[in-house]
């Protein structure tokens, strides 16, 4: 079981953000035995099919460079062109060779992994530096595993080389009989058809070297109890903070709330515990809003408020705490309220007439029926 640095057992799994970091550091899975038997295989591959192209080419060159004319000979240019001139034929008949090399390089290393440029990686790490810990890595588990997969590597590359050579004996006997041109040929579809088979060893290697290694990559992510608190707290914040930044939150809404009380038509109240304000705007024809609301000392701020500004202040419990209970601040009222809201609207218009020397003074409000639905009690 995997231990930290604390020696705390690691048996949680990676979270994401621990796999994230971990890629952007390099840190992923990696086998250089799959490396080597991608690209040992499309070198294989690409001799045995551009082998006989590559022959005759060897050929020509050979042939063509060391024929030379006396007047190649007394020209002092002679010798460049006829470089240049073979190292082009050689490109080009190399090319596709090349090519496929090129692409193996690339699709070796990514096959297990993906593709990753991880930047860090490639900072120095002075830790490498320290001798023991350099002696500590040679003792260490992974490297007698690598050591022990060097060692099977060797045996397999040399019993499949021994093999191939006992099966090929005749045919490199008779290479020595046969035409130039003809010796290349053959030697190279030796060598291709040898490489293929060694590289078809190579397979049992990367067989067990690539489970290994996602392995030791996930065991290395792993992760203790205390960790994956210690990054959920990092990831979401200080709860001090969070609850400092909430209660300032929380003011500046309640100031900005209580800068709207002056603006409210009427404040209802429980009388005690609930208060609620409202405002409404017939020129924008919509429902009553609700632009404050509070219980106990909030309350009695918005009511301290309201009589500051002269606002009506009505007591309707009912009322007051259906409205506090059903609708959020700066929202309409819900629809099951118009009926009950808009007599207390009508008794605050009647009220400002009468102050402004329109007639007697209404009549006290009655009772207001709320809708069971929207009934809140204490």
């Amino acid at each position: 079981m995997a231990e930290n640095e604390n020696g705390q057992d690691k048996t949680e799994e990676p979270t994401e953000k621990k796999r994230q970091d971990a890629r952007k550091e390099g840190q992923i899975a990696r086998s250089k035995e799959l490396n080597t038997l991608v690209v040992t295989m499309a070198g294989a591959i690409g001799l045995l099919v551009e082998g006989d192209s590559i022959a005759r080419m060897m050929s020509y060159l050979m042939t063509s460079n060391f024929t030379i004319t006396r007047e190649a000979l007394m020209d002092e240019g002679s010798m460049a062109r006829m470089l240049l001139s073979s190292g082009k034929h050689a490109l080009v008949v190399m090319l596709p060779f090349l090519l496929v090399m090129t692409v193996a390089a690339v699709i070796g290393p990514i096959s297990l992994g993906g593709w990753l440029f991880a930047a860090k990686s490639l900072a120095p790490k002075f830790s490498r530096m320290n001798p023991l810990s350099g002696i500590k890595r040679m003792f260490s588990t992974t490297a007698l595993i690598e050591l022990v997969k060097s060692f099977a590597k060797f045996l397999i590359v040399l019993i499949v080389a021994l093999v191939v050579l006992s099966k090929e004996r005749n045919d490199l006997v008779s290479i020595a009989h046969e035409p130039l041109e003809q010796a290349i040929i053959h030697s190279l579809l030796v060598v291709g058809w040898s490489t293929l088979w060694m590289a078809c060893g190579l397979l049992l290697i990367a067989a067990v070297d690539v489970p290994f290694q996602i392995y030791e990559a996930h065991k290395k992510l792993l992760m203790t109890k205390q960790e994956i608190r210690d990054e959920h707290k990092n990831s979401d914040g200080n709860p001090q903070v969070k609850q400092r930044i909430r209660q300032l939150q929380y003011d500046m809404s309640q100031r900005r709330m209580m800068e709207s009380v002056p603006e409210a038509d009427v404040i209802i109240t429980n009388p005690t515990h609930f208060a609620v304000a409202l405002k409404y705007d017939p020129e924008k024809g919509g429902a009553p809003m609700l632009v404050a609301k509070g219980v106990d000392f909030v309350a009695l701020k918005i009511r301290e408020i309201g009589a500051h500004h002269q606002i009506l202040i009505l007591e309707s419990p009912g009322l007051a705490r259906s409205i506090y209970y059903s609708t959020d601040l700066d929202q309409e009222i819900p629809a099951g309220l118009y009926l009950a809201v808009a007599q207390v609207l009508a008794y605050v218009y009647q009220i400002r007439q009468f102050h402004a020397g329109g007639g007697k003074r209404p009549d006290p409000l009655g009772d207001i029926t709320i809708p069971p639905d929207l009934r809140r009690d204490e």
